[in-house]
């Protein structure tokens, strides 16, 4: 089952935005902020705790979130700054780009956050997030040895996460 249109997990996933492995780090929180997930591929520099670490960007995410509702031209109801949104409500942003990095956010309906870090010049990675996001479905989520809410420990999942982020970022 697919959770973003289409059919089962295929063996050949979204077509990569760009070629090379430009993939630096990737984050999985669940809707209470807690990570159940971090990958590295490519972190030449480390400043803070994995705790810190985890902590700011869950913390960036609220905060870019709770600005781009707060912004949204087209809503009258603006709420107020720092209040969570129900995932798919207000205004969302997909990424972000700085002259080192580039971070692209995905939310599902659950609230299972996906941020992937890569390489500024890397594009559109809005279908590539959807492809990770069913991958946790199909290995952790149906898991029946899983219990959601602890960190993802599934190899089979993390294999297969780590093979196609080298391909596509």
């Amino acid at each position: 089952m697919q959770f973003f249109g289409g059919s089962e997990i295929s063996p050949s996933p979204p077509v990569p935005a760009a070629s090379g492995n430009n993939g630096h780090m990737m984050y999985v929180f669940n809707r209470n902020g807690i990570c159940l997930l971090y990958r590295e591929w490519n972190r030449p520099l480390r400043t803070l705790n994995a705790q810190q670490d985890h902590k700011l960007m869950f913390g960036l995410l609220f905060s870019l979130k709770s600005l781009t509702g707060k912004m949204d031209p087209t809503s009258a109801e603006k709420g107020n700054l720092g209040v969570p949104q129900l995932p798919g409500q207000g205004c969302s942003f997909h990424s972000f780009r700085t002259n080192t990095y580039k971070l692209s956010f995905m939310e599902s309906p659950s609230g299972i956050k996906i941020i992937l870090v890569t390489h500024p010049r890397t594009g559109d990675l809005r279908e590539s997030l959807k492809y990770i996001y069913n991958l946790y479905v199909e290995y952790v989520v149906k898991n029946p040895l899983y219990t959601p809410g602890s960190p993802i420990r599934s190899e089979l999942f993390n294999t297969t996460l780590d093979q196609y982020v080298r391909g596509i970022a």
